[in-house]
């Protein structure tokens, strides 16, 4: 390739080897700026030109004055054509450093709309999106006025964090002044929202020029607040696009990555169809990858792999060319994930002939199900979590997430 882009691939987690694959695979070159603790982990290392180390604080957290003062330095001898945040928890900063150097792509504005769960809202009832009812925490009189129309319970939900991580939920006034207090000067770092006990779908998509060019709807089988606050099995299974509900689900992510002003990205959509009423309301979205293997599952359902598609339509805005996903498939696929007490885990007593991948993670057991009966992936799943509970399971406090 006579101009190969160069790509800057940021992360704080291990993930997204397909994408940096994909996109050196087209000839280009890619760069990999991620934590210390990081550089033993299995990086396609043969696909990357280089890598820079960031050291992560007691948090956690990279100190920006020097993430951009690398970066800068970096920029004297080497100019990057994109940036591309592999996981939630790097969006904002990279749409901070794409604005910072000016380097197209989604600035901060828009991606806020994509990590601050506040603004999600905000932005989806603007454009008549349904949302479960919910109030900032800034002022007092608003959130006498919320518990004063809004029946209890409610979850107090932290704006930045991904899955159910941080979530509260409270059973009535008394206990929620008394978290707010808890809280303290960390607040407004948090909204308060009703409470809608359902049943939870995510929509796994590409965007490119500003339209949904794929989507995948999946249901989970036990909410993720009660997998993660319950010590239960992350579980999730594909749908067929022919079912009623796939297909509302496919119309209000695609309304939502409009509203929100996606342009061209991975995305990951949450939403819950509530057991009182019937009807679908947003609940959260991220323009990356689906965490948890989701992005597996849904390869195994459709044949699209998500992370090296999102790197080929990166590539196609940055040069200003068409992008179409290739043809998907039809098949059903479903995940299990659960911890275990033990660090090594013998998964040979599941012999099914429909398992197709499994995981290879300390303290895990996981696997994926394909088959062309939607029936048989569920049945396969119900059966492994009674045999998983029984014999493999443990479970971790709330406070933790289950599944990064």
């Amino acid at each position: 390739m006579a101009n190969p882009l160069h790509i800057l691939c940021i992360s704080r987690f291990f993930k997204g080897n397909d994408f940096i694959r994909s996109a050196a695979t087209q000839g280009h070159k890619v760069y990999l700026l991620t934590s210390k603790k990081l550089e033993n982990d299995s990086w396609c290392w043969e696909s990357i030109t280089d890598v820079y180390f960031m050291l992560e604080d007691e948090e956690g957290q990279w100190n920006k004055k020097h993430l951009v003062e690398g970066l800068a330095h970096t920029l004297r001898y080497l100019s990057f054509d994109i940036f591309v945040a592999l996981d939630d928890f790097d969006v904002e900063h990279v749409a901070f450093l794409r604005e910072y150097f000016r380097i197209p792509g989604m600035g901060e504005t828009t991606a806020r709309y994509f990590r601050d769960k506040l603004a999600m809202r905000m932005q989806a009832a603007a454009h008549g999106i349904p949302v479960p009812q919910f109030s900032s925490l800034f002022h007092d009189a608003d959130i006498h006025a919320f518990i004063e129309t809004v029946p209890a319970p409610w979850l107090v939900k932290p704006r930045m964090q991904a899955s159910a991580a941080g979530i509260k939920k409270i059973e009535d006034a008394a206990s929620l002044w008394s978290h707010l207090d808890y809280l303290g000067s960390e607040r407004h770092e948090y909204l308060i929202e009703q409470y809608r006990p359902g049943q939870v779908y995510h929509v796994d998509a590409l965007s490119f020029d500003g339209n949904v060019v794929f989507s995948q709807a999946s249901q989970y089988i036990d909410p993720p607040f009660d997998v993660a606050h319950g010590g239960g099995i992350f579980r999730s299974s594909s749908m067929s696009n022919e079912e009623e509900d796939a297909s509302m689900l496919a119309l209000l992510n695609k309304q939502v990555l409009q509203a929100f002003g996606m342009k061209y990205s991975a995305c990951h959509t949450e939403f819950i169809k509530s057991h009182q009423d019937g009807n679908f309301y947003f609940l959260e979205t991220a323009s990356r990858v689906g965490g948890a293997n989701i992005a597996e599952m849904v390869e195994f359902a459709t044949g699209i792999n998500l992370w090296k598609e999102w790197a080929l339509l990166e590539i196609a805005a940055c040069t200003k060319r068409p992008y179409t996903p290739p043809p998907a498939k039809q098949l059903h696929a479903g995940i299990l994930i659960s911890l275990t007490s033990s660090k090594e885990v013998d998964d040979s007593v599941f012999t099914d002939p429909e398992i197709v991948w499994r995981l290879k993670k300390d303290h895990h057991i996981g696997m994926i199900v394909q088959s062309h009966s939607k029936e048989r992936v569920r049945s396969l799943l119900d059966q492994y979590a009674g045999q998983i509970r029984a014999s493999f399971h443990a479970s971790m406090p709330s406070k933790e997430k289950l599944i990064d």
